[in-house]
């Protein structure tokens, strides 16, 4: 048996596809925004590191200074939506020295930053959750460095 009147039979099918080629397309952003800001994490680290190691007369430059290495470049790098300044600062910096802090000791400085979904933020709400974290990734790198 043969349907002789099949006029738009192709925009319904569009109609079904369409939500799940939208969602496909925004999954794979989403994913190329994370897998970025983690690359932006690990480079953070090593700078982070790599300030912290070079020798600098009289003294080394300080684990404040450290930190703020690592913070500016994650400002500078970072892809992040957030420009709210009363809002929690999602970047955390832990610097840990071995030793006494001469050559041949290490320096570890690890970078924590708590990655929000940006493109699909409310996402959560179609799978029926209404807590706004259970979207966010905690996004971690570590770099060990000996002295100079």
């Amino acid at each position: 048996m043969k349907i002789e009147n099949q006029k738009g039979a192709v925009a319904v099918e569009f109609a079904i596809v369409l939500p799940l080629l939208v969602l496909l397309l925004f999954g794979i952003i989403e994913s190329s925004l994370f897998l970025y800001d983690k690359t932006m994490i690990t480079n953070a680290s090593r700078e982070g590191a790599r300030a912290g190691i070079v020798y600098s007369y009289p003294n080394r430059i300080s684990d404040e200074e450290i930190a703020t290495v690592v913070k500016n470049y994650c400002k500078d790098n970072l892809i992040t939506f957030n420009d709210d300044p009363d809002a929690t600062d999602p970047l955390v910096v832990e610097i840990a020295r071995t030793g006494s802090n001469s050559s041949g000791d290490s320096l570890t400085v690890k970078v924590k930053y708590r990655y929000d979904f940006l493109v699909l933020p409310d996402i959560s709400e179609l799978f029926g959750s209404a807590d706004s974290t259970s979207l966010e990734i905690n996004l971690e790198a570590e770099t060990v460095m000996r002295l100079e």
